[in-house]
């Protein structure tokens, strides 16, 4: 039996804890301070033109660099020369991220869609499969976590779910078709969704995490809803109220 504790047992740092001031989101100074700190971490993948995997949460890396580039059209050689938000942090890859957590907290890895065919599952196993920490995997496309569900049962897999109006996520939110296709072990979900009857049902058997909670406020109302919560930048404020 798969164990799922780490999903709830500590509060989540979402893509590490950063400011983007020094510390910079999704990089390695900001897994170094979650660490330090025994915190789970989670963060997003994406793989480059080349087939290489890399740290990153946009498409597109001109909100942190000022380049208006796509990651599928570039090169990890080209990622690695940029510089993020005017400071020396760079975009690291998952491997450099595995070797430095090397199982001291859990990592929750959101897979990004912009690729086909399954390359990113395809590619990110050969990484986790040898990789000796708690981790789990999630994504909002459901047909990602059907290919976990196929080829790699015994990772732990999430569905990503948004409070967002368009067709795909109507659909998850009104149909259980998805959830039966794909068979998430936990659901993390808008902060927003906390009275949906659908996530309600399925809370009853499995974890459900909130995302994203970036203030004290937000963190007093949805902390005792939902299984756990994924934080940003209050980590302060959760370091003295752990689960």
């Amino acid at each position: 039996m798969k164990d799922l504790s780490f999903i709830k047992d500590k509060y989540i740092m979402h893509r590490g804890i950063f400011d983007n001031k020094v510390t910079i989101e999704n990089t390695l100074n900001a897994f170094k301070k979650a660490i330090k700190k025994d915190l789970p971490i989670e963060l997003d993948v994406h793989l480059t033109k080349d087939n290489e995997i890399i740290v990153f949460h946009d498409d597109n890396i001109e909100r942190m660099t000022g380049k208006n580039k796509n990651i599928v059209d570039m090169t990890l050689d080209e990622i690695k020369k940029l510089k993020l938000l005017n400071t020396s942090e760079t975009i690291p890859t998952l491997k450099e991220v595995l070797d430095l957590v090397d199982g001291k907290v859990p990592i929750i890895i959101e897979l990004k869609y912009d690729t086909k065919k399954h390359k990113l599952e395809k590619e990110i196993v050969k990484y986790l499969d040898n990789y000796k920490g708690k981790f789990a995997v999630k994504s909002f496309d459901p047909l990602i976590v059907n290919w976990f569900k196929n080829n790699r049962e015994n990772y732990i897999r999430g569905l990503l779910v948004t409070n967002k109006t368009d067709t795909l996520f109507k659909l998850m939110n009104n149909k259980l078709i998805l959830l039966n296709l794909c068979k998430p072990d936990f659901l993390s979900v808008s902060k927003k969704m906390l009275n949906n009857k659908k996530i309600i049902a399925y809370n009853k058997n499995h974890p459900v995490i909130a995302y994203t909670i970036k203030n004290e406020k937000d963190f007093d109302k949805y902390n005792d809803i939902f299984d756990n919560i994924i934080c940003e930048n209050i980590n302060n404020y959760v370091e003295n109220k752990k689960i």
